[in-house]
């Protein structure tokens, strides 16, 4: 049965709105609108008053409510919870200032630890340990790498623009683009490149900037539109060698992360394509989003699942004749 809350601050699932690793815990409905989301969805957190819970989605709609078209809870399967908990997860590691435990991952995912490392070797091809090793010894590359560039703060120029993914920054510097960000928040995005770029002055672009931008929203939603922008690419020399493969890939197709690591010559290092993977800044451009599991299954993708399985769908349907 669906809980009816009198006291809706009072309840303990109210501070959980708004926070994604909440997903696939309950739905609410907020009774002003008619409709039903996902704890994690994006939108405005509403009134208290209006607003009710339900355990699973089939009870708020059995009550009248409709599916949010934005967070779509009702699509929130299992398989799709086991994707959202990994990428939960994954970015807990990278946020953690030390190491969290195996106890520690499997408290925050809210199953146990054998659970949660079969899991996550599943997910990624990494245990939470060997992830954790990997994403350490990224962030001491790109922080060495930093020291030994030279200290006089870079120019970088960024601009915030809306498309069917949600909210895009792209920003670039005098060599061409070094990122395009994908998110809800434009807060969040210009938060995110300066922490890529932390020595960097960021400075909002002109007129030109937004000719770029415009042209990376037509590469959106016309996979098949051929785009040359100069790129501004960062990375070590595998990182570069795994991006440009990710660029041969036509739209609509997809390659797996065996398929990558075969393409550069280095068959043994599926871990370290998606690892490369992980690291892309450019998005759309550098198509990480057409790398999958080699069952078929979507992997994680930095800007959230969802939206690679949008891209994905677009440029199959695109790909028809």
């Amino acid at each position: 049965m669906s809980t009816i809350t009198i006291n809706t601050p009072a309840d303990p699932r109210w501070p959980l709105l708004g926070d994604t690793s909440a997903d696939g815990q309950f739905v609410y409905a907020v009774i002003t609108t008619g409709i039903y989301c996902r704890p994690g969805c994006p939108s405005r957190r509403p009134n208290p008053d209006n607003v009710r819970f339900f355990d699973i989605h089939t009870q708020a709609e059995a009550a009248g409510f409709r599916a949010c078209k934005r967070c779509h809870p009702q699509h929130l399967g299992s398989d799709a919870l086991q994707t959202q908990r990994i990428t939960n997860l994954c970015r807990f590691i990278d946020s953690a200032a030390q190491e969290p435990s195996l106890a520690d991952l499997a408290e925050y995912a809210g199953i146990s630890s054998y659970h949660l490392q079969r899991l996550f070797k599943a997910a990624t091809g990494l245990t939470p340990k060997a992830y954790a090793k990997a994403h350490r010894h990224q962030h001491e590359t790109q922080r060495n790498a930093l020291i030994l560039r030279k200290q006089s703060a870079m120019t970088l120029y960024f601009a915030l623009e809306t498309c069917s993914l949600g909210t895009i920054l792209v920003a670039q510097s005098e060599k061409g683009i070094c990122a395009i960000l994908l998110g809800d928040d434009p807060q969040l995005l210009h938060a995110d490149l300066q922490c890529r770029f932390p020595t960097a002055e960021l400075i909002p672009g002109d007129s030109t900037l937004l000719k770029t931008v415009i042209q990376v929203i037509r590469a959106i939603e016309q996979p098949k539109l051929k785009i040359d922008l100069p790129l501004d690419i960062r990375g070590t020399v595998f990182q570069q060698q795994v991006w440009r493969a990710l660029q041969k890939i036509p739209a609509g197709e997809t390659r797996s992360y065996t398929d990558i690591a075969e393409a550069i010559g280095a068959p043994k290092a599926v871990r370290a394509v998606a690892g490369a993977c992980a690291a892309n800044a450019i998005a759309i451009i550098i198509p990480c989003h057409r790398v999958v599991r080699s069952d078929g299954n979507l992997s994680g993708y930095r800007w959230g699942v969802e939206r690679k399985q949008k891209l994905l769908q677009q440029e199959a349907e695109q790909a028809k004749p």
